[in-house]
């Protein structure tokens, strides 16, 4: 919330006005996630799961105003990408900027936040959801950065990564993809048993005094 005190030269008198909190966030998708990927997809995982509850409870926040943008990883790789689906949505360098991507899009987004950062944006929280990105195949037939980013800058950064009992095929695509498990860079790391593609449930499970990623995410922005 902003709150701003305007002082009357008439009544010497004050008040306190509400005014709207500009914030933007843009959600990444992982393969075939909003574009097709050799075939697969789009599954709109990321757009119908945690984007869709996103926007459902920050909706119960009348003065913040959110500009929402989704992404796939292959949409914020390179200068020119970066500038058209990102940079150019950014109305200021001072607006609170949030970012959550999975699997390649989590890993491409660390890249985007360092990115971002250096060129003087205000990246409140990187949120990377089982991030995906560290093998040679995948780099080669994927458009993502060859190396991790282990210091993307942001202010807050949680990643969640995924070591499940027991496999399914999101599973194997992801341990072909290569997990990223950056246990020492974030400000929370948390190993989840969740599958892959279970990404709603990565998002909303407790990985910190009973508080999801979601939780974490709403608290900052409405703070």
């Amino acid at each position: 919330m902003v709150r701003i005190k305007i002082t009357s030269k008439q009544t010497n008198g004050s008040a306190i006005i509400n005014a709207e909190k500009k914030i933007i966030v843009f959600f990444i998708g992982g393969a075939g996630d909003k574009n097709s990927y050799y075939g697969y997809g789009p599954t709109k995982l990321v757009k119908n799961s945690i984007l869709h509850v996103f926007k459902g409870r920050i909706a119960a926040y009348s003065l913040i105003s959110p500009h929402i943008e989704y992404l796939g990883y292959e949409e914020i790789r390179g200068e020119d990408d970066i500038k058209k689906n990102v940079i150019d949505k950014i109305a200021s360098k001072d607006i609170p900027i949030y970012i959550v991507g999975h699997s390649l899009g989590g890993w491409n987004s660390a890249h985007l936040c360092k990115h971002l950062v250096n060129n003087g944006y205000n990246i409140r929280m990187l949120v990377t959801l089982d991030p995906v990105g560290e093998g040679v195949i995948v780099y080669v037939g994927s458009d993502i950065y060859k190396e991790p980013e282990a210091n993307p800058g942001a202010k807050i950064w949680i990643n969640i990564s995924c070591n499940p009992i027991y496999e399914d095929q999101s599973d194997k695509v992801a341990d072909f993809g290569e997990r990223w498990f950056p246990k020492n860079g974030p400000t929370i790391y948390y190993e989840s048993k969740c599958s892959h593609a279970e990404v709603l449930r990565m998002f909303m499970e407790n990985i910190l005094q009973d508080k999801s990623a979601l939780d974490l995410l709403i608290e900052d922005i409405v703070k």
